[in-house]
């Protein structure tokens, strides 16, 4: 076994981070990687197909919600919509960065998802399934996290910002329901 060469102030394995040059086929995975990649690639597809039922909510609530007096909600819903598929894109990229496939297959993305659809008439309605939904999300991301631990600083880090502007989300749809 090679003796590990290290950088004797810093404590730098130069010869690990040398060696981390050679395997280009793995992209952005690294020998030192410690996450279990394919438990975090499955999290990661369940969390995409969250965030794609969400837009499509929030999508259609942006669209079907009528009335004048409902401008601001619309809105709302659209700018949330639009937050949701930023989250959906960098999820699958992060999949890919992790030499996954992001699953955007539509014959199976409302049960792979941790949200679910919602196909409310009533603004009201319409507000509180988002709450729910948001709620939803934050605790699956929570899950999440707790299952990553610190293997995956990258992975970690987004999912600590993708739940914030989902708490974000939740406060919003609760102050539309005061």
């Amino acid at each position: 076994m090679q003796q590990a060469k290290q950088n004797g102030s810093t404590g730098i394995d130069t010869a690990a981070i040398r060696a981390a040059a050679k395997n280009m086929d793995d992209g952005a995975v690294t020998a030192g990687y410690r996450g279990d990649r394919k438990l975090v690639i499955d999290l990661l597809n369940g969390a995409l197909a969250t965030e794609l039922v969400c837009v499509l909510r929030y999508k259609r609530h942006h669209y079907t919600v009528a009335g004048r007096e409902n401008g601001s909600i619309k809105a709302e819903f659209l700018a949330h919509a639009l937050e949701e598929q930023g989250h959906a894109d960098q999820i699958a990229e992060r999949i890919v960065q992790l030499n996954g496939e992001p699953d955007f297959n539509p014959a199976s993305l409302a049960e792979r998802s941790h949200a679910e659809y919602d196909d409310a008439k009533d603004v009201k309605a319409m507000i509180k399934a988002n709450l729910i939904a948001e709620r939803v999300a934050i605790e699956s991301y929570r899950q999440m996290l707790e299952k990553i631990g610190d293997s995956d600083p990258t992975t970690r880090q987004m999912l600590v910002g993708i739940m914030a502007k989902e708490e974000e989300h939740a406060d919003d749809m609760r102050d539309l329901l005061a």
